[in-house]
């Protein structure tokens, strides 16, 4: 959701496919991302497609919202069923802001009827909430327990108050392990969010904070470090010099201490920033993203991909709901990948990945030996692996992940 929409083609209104999305879909998983553009506060680094507003006029409205998105919903069925593409069972539900817990239970809940409603669910499929601390209470967890949600993934950033005043985190990190307990109680597996490099956060300020979100027992753990994006009130205050920008060594050794705690809690990283308890508790849809499967992006701002094809909608909630309203596609503009990019998004992706990235599978071509001859002696790979012509990244390499991307993308 980050950032200015990219470069791309128009798209069609009726939202209709290419023939060439349909090709190989009976084999690729089908995921639903459900986004919901509603914060209280907007956070002094946050450039997602977030609003404040209580109230945005029309069909943008809050209360409105669900509804709007369910409209949506509808809408890619019949897209998808126009295209050919092979009908499936959505794998996994996320629901994602902004804040879905600003919306009621009851809300959320019409969102994943109309997930189920509109192209059925897998039994066991994985249906994720983004929560802040702040935003949920023991009667709505368990609503959302009651509506089919399996897991809810709490923005936590940090333990340290100096920290979260930086970042504009409004939440009671005291609070932390008591959501942790609400959401157990009711059958949530739980997932907590980390961000490292806050300026003015020190090293024993990253550890108390991993820490106590280690002493929730998480069944899930991420872990970013902070990046300035530009427009942010953030970047301002770094330009102004009333804070200073994250430094790249200060976040290495955050990182590493991070990968060192966590894994001696138990927890097995299988993503660069992430880590699970057992391969049951890896984020199922994240890995979807990772690995090239299908998605349908709802929401204003949201992302879509389908065999190659990639949309994003319209950005404003009053411009998305006018689209659906028409019965149009609210997607501004689309684009379709060819080899080189298809290629290139598989290996900056999957190298990330625990599981690790098969070269021959990904149509590198020549001597695996040689290919990964120069990261092999920089000690970025797994010695192992790669004498298998596979790249699985050491802890140094997931450091340097871009750098074993330029290396086997001369």
């Amino acid at each position: 959701m980050a950032g200015p929409p990219p470069d791309g083609e128009p798209a069609p209104l009726d939202g209709a496919l290419p023939a060439s999305a349909a090709v190989g879909a009976a084999e690729r998983a089908f995921g639903v991302y459900l986004h919901v553009p509603f914060c209280a506060v907007r956070c002094g680094y946050c450039d997602f497609n977030t609003y404040t507003a209580k109230e945005l006029g029309g069909g943008a409205s809050q209360a409105a919202y669900a509804g709007t998105a369910v409209q949506e919903l509808s809408f890619a069925s019949s897209v998808l069923s126009r295209a050919g593409v092979a009908e499936r069972p959505v794998s996994t539900v996320f629901v994602g802001g902004g804040t879905p817990t600003l919306l009621p239970a009851s809300d959320l809940a019409l969102l994943i009827s109309g997930v189920r409603d509109n192209f059925g669910l897998v039994p066991g499929a994985e249906v994720t909430v983004e929560a802040n601390p702040d935003s949920v209470t023991p009667d709505s967890l368990a609503a959302l327990a009651q509506a089919g949600v399996t897991r809810v993934s709490f923005g936590m950033q940090s333990q340290v108050r100096h920290v979260l005043a930086v970042l504009d985190r409004t939440h009671d990190p005291k609070r932390i392990p008591d959501v942790v307990r609400w959401a157990r109680d009711v059958g949530l597996s739980v997932s907590l969010d980390l961000i490292y490099g806050t300026p003015g956060e020190s090293l024993s300020d990253w550890r108390a904070s991993l820490e106590a979100a280690l002493a929730c027992e998480p069944d899930h753990l991420s872990a970013y470090a902070l990046v300035v994006e530009a427009g942010t009130r953030l970047a301002a205050r770094v330009r102004r010099g009333e804070v200073k920008a994250p430094d790249d060594d200060d976040e290495a050794d955050k990182y590493e201490l991070a990968d060192e705690l966590i894994s001696a809690a138990g927890l097995t990283w299988y993503e660069v920033s992430n880590w699970a308890r057992t391969p049951a508790d890896a984020c199922q849809h994240n890995l979807a993203y990772w690995r090239g499967d299908d998605w349908w992006g709802v929401g204003p701002g949201a992302h879509s991909h389908v065999g190659g094809v990639r949309w994003w909608n319209v950005r404003h909630p009053t411009a998305y709901a006018a689209r659906i309203e028409a019965g149009e596609s609210p997607a501004q503009g689309r684009e379709v990948l060819d080899a080189q990019a298809r290629q290139l998004e598989e290996v900056l992706l999957r190298s990330r990945l625990r599981e690790g990235l098969p070269l021959k599978e990904a149509g590198l071509h020549g001597d695996p030996g040689i290919v990964l001859a120069e990261v092999l002696a920089d000690g970025l790979v797994e010695p192992e692996p790669a004498g298998q012509g596979t790249v699985v990244l050491t802890r140094r390499g997931r450091l340097l992940a871009d750098a074993v991307v330029r290396a086997l993308l001369p």
